[in-house]
């Protein structure tokens, strides 16, 4: 910003050379001599108006003022973070967890033009889709059990079962789960999971979503 003045300074200096001049020639008053400061004044309004654009640049650049208001649009959900209720948004991702599982059938080429990451997990083949694990239905007509038909969430690389044993892990230190840590989402881990997440004012999914696996510690 000072660097920017010093220039406007210059200019200034010239200007009230080149009005006597004028002043020179015309010569009608006496008075024009302090109206000197005038020209001083009004440059100074005019370095103001062309700082703010200057002002202006320093929000774009910092990524913490110009980015959020042009992300809002894109990305309502951290919005929703900054203003304290990350619960909703996180319930938000789950909900679109959701709706990109549509239990379909298909056979491994299919399956294998449309997802990267497909791996046998117990009696299984889950895909990786947008941070959640999704059963893979006619990947292989000999592992299609399933204890859990919907959307896994994962973090750190953890395959659906060990993703779940951490959960069970957590709950049971709680006081929660009683059962085996198997990283089998069965009836009584789902069971747990929905009275951890009644009593922490959690969407009652009974599925590892993100919402609980933040609220247990995990991530």
């Amino acid at each position: 910003m000072v660097v920017a003045a010093m220039p406007t300074l210059n200019a200034q200096q010239a200007s009230p050379n080149q009005t006597t001049a004028t002043q020179q020639n015309s010569k009608p008053k006496a008075a024009p001599n302090r109206a000197l400061p005038q020209p001083r004044v009004q440059p100074t309004q005019a370095t103001n108006a062309n700082n703010n654009p200057g002002q202006k640049n320093p929000v774009a650049n910092n990524p913490g003022f110009g980015k959020p208001v042009g992300n809002n649009p894109d990305h309502g959900k951290p919005a929703v973070n900054n203003a304290g209720s990350g619960k909703a948004s996180v319930n938000n991702n789950y909900a679109d967890a959701k709706r990109r599982y549509r239990h379909e059938r298909h056979d491994q080429d299919w399956w294998k033009q449309h997802y990267i990451v497909i791996v046998l997990v117990g009696g299984g083949y889950y895909f990786q889709d947008s941070g959640y694990w999704y059963p893979a239905w006619g990947y292989d007509l000999n592992h299609e059990r399933y204890d859990y038909d919907g959307p896994i969430y994962t973090y750190g690389n953890l395959l659906p079962d060990q993703v779940i044993i951490n959960v069970q892990c957590a709950l049971k230190d709680r006081g929660y789960y009683a059962g085996d840590l198997n990283g089998s989402l069965g009836v009584d881990t789902r069971q747990a999971l929905s009275a951890y997440q009644q009593d922490y004012g959690l969407d009652t999914t009974g599925a590892v979503d993100e919402a609980t696996v933040r609220a247990l510690g995990l991530i």
